[in-house]
């Protein structure tokens, strides 16, 4: 991907989704979409967008939890059907359903991340398609298996400000339904909605997830598909290293991983750690996996400016092509269904950076999947080189020396190192590696390469 302008919903020097014409609120921290590349493939609007900045509301919007009712008593039906009344309904059984109501919390702000595009939702994420982003293709195949409500954060608005997440999220009638919802046969009484889908799909309805009773008395759950939580090791930084996925349940407590995303049986509750989010943690939504980045964490990154003049560095030094001479430049421009002509190209068997050529390229490997490098004779992809400008992702500013592969989006050794290790979930039980600039599954030995670029004779 080449590095181009910011888009008009993200500037590294003017903080617009916080700004206001008078004062620059608290910003707690932003939440970055893997796999893409600065914006979304046609643009990012309005909720939709590649990244997200939580920043401090102007008013409290913080719920925390309060009466528990037992269904259906009048109490509990009219906790569901009150529109300001936030509340979650947990059906253990058909004859037993625990509802507890939530009441304002003035010390937190509440953000809601899900697929749905009702107003309760802050930020909308939608499934990601690796390569997306090279080929502008956002047709979506397959049925979506994020929530429409899929997770809440809860950010303290007094420093240092703490960030905490908790699975599923209050729909437009400010409910939660873990298990087949408590009907309301009252039409003076049953909350109206607008939704087109399926009754089921009217609420933030969890059918299949697991819910209990805790040993104090207390509920709590799963969603159907989880909501799954990686803290690095070291922080956001050079010597971070991956942590251990686990499950959030929807009172914020930590578990081990289910046998596989949808199953009925929980893990094992793991008292001795925290939904606390920390620099650089991963948030899987069995769909997209978001990375959060503090506001601290963020002034460390290198800018979009920096990682412009990091590409007019490399351009400066006129590297050319080891066979036709040429002088190779990354474009500063979007980019484009085809490569620049000065692109430079890489064989990702040994990093040797050419132009493009068509030379000693036989029939059968014409795909591109297998090329010889003509410096040293190594078989393997051949494919163009895009400079990684979601700067987010980067754990220093160091020079952008290695690609990851199959793609070849350039970005600094530390990052590459940093994100070959990760884990990423895939489908309903397993995980891979991916790039974060694209979501393509990484291959090879390690993942990325080392770039060998060869400078002019002149």
């Amino acid at each position: 991907m080449s590095i181009h302008q910011p888009s008009p919903m993200y500037s590294p020097e003017q903080e617009n989704i916080c700004t206001t014409s008078i004062k620059v609120p608290v910003k707690y921290g932003e939440l970055i979409v893997l796999g893409y590349n600065g914006s979304l493939p046609n643009g990012d609007r309005g909720r939709r967008k590649s990244r997200f900045a939580l920043c401090k509301r102007p008013k409290a919007n913080g719920v925390k939890p309060s009466t528990v009712h037992v269904a259906c008593s009048p109490q509990a039906a009219k906790a569901i059907s009150n529109k300001d009344q936030h509340s979650i309904s947990y059906t253990l059984s058909r004859a037993q359903t625990v509802v507890v109501e939530y009441t304002h919390d003035s010390n937190v702000d509440m953000f809601q991340v899900g697929r749905s595009t009702e107003s309760p939702i802050d930020f909308v994420v939608t499934d990601t398609v690796a390569g997306t982003q090279s080929n502008g293709d956002t047709t979506q195949t397959v049925q979506s298996t994020i929530s429409r409500f899929a997770c809440r954060i809860m950010c303290q608005r007094a420093p240092p400000y703490t960030a905490r997440i908790y699975a599923a999220g209050f729909d437009s009638s400010k409910n939660i339904f873990l298990g087949v919802r408590i009907h309301d046969t009252n039409p003076q009484t049953r909350k109206p909605t607008s939704d087109a889908e399926s009754p089921i799909c009217l609420f933030s309805c969890q059918e299949k997830a697991a819910k209990w009773k805790t040993s104090d008395g207390q509920m709590d759950g799963l969603t159907t598909n989880g909501v799954l939580v990686m803290h690095p090791r070291h922080g956001f930084s050079q010597d971070s290293r991956p942590g251990v996925w686990r499950e959030i349940s929807v009172c914020g407590n930590v578990f081990t991983l289910r046998e596989t995303r949808s199953a009925q049986q929980r893990g094992k509750m793991v008292e001795a750690e925290s939904q606390e989010l920390v620099d650089g943690s991963l948030i899987d939504l069995c769909g997209a996996t978001l990375l959060w980045r503090t506001a601290e964490g963020l002034s460390r990154t290198p800018t979009l400016k920096q990682l412009e003049a990091l590409r007019q560095e490399i351009n400066a030094a006129r590297p050319q092509c080891p066979v036709g001479f040429n002088t190779l430049a990354f474009p500063s421009m979007r980019r484009k269904d085809t490569p620049d002509e000065k692109q430079p190209w890489v064989y990702l068997r040994c990093g040797h950076v050419h132009g493009y050529h068509d030379w000693g390229n036989r029939h059968e490997e014409r795909d591109g999947r297998q090329r010889e490098c003509p410096m040293c004779r190594a078989k393997g992809p051949y494919v163009p080189l895009w400079l990684g400008c979601e700067a987010g992702f980067y754990v220093d500013a160091a020079p952008p020396t290695h690609a990851f592969g199959p793609c070849g989006h350039v970005c600094s050794e530390k990052t590459a190192a940093f994100w070959s290790q990760i884990p990423l979930p895939h489908g309903t039980h397993t995980f891979h590696a991916a790039c974060p600039f694209c979501a393509h599954q990484l291959s090879g030995e390690r993942g990325f390469v080392r770039l060998i670029f060869q400078g002019p004779l002149d």
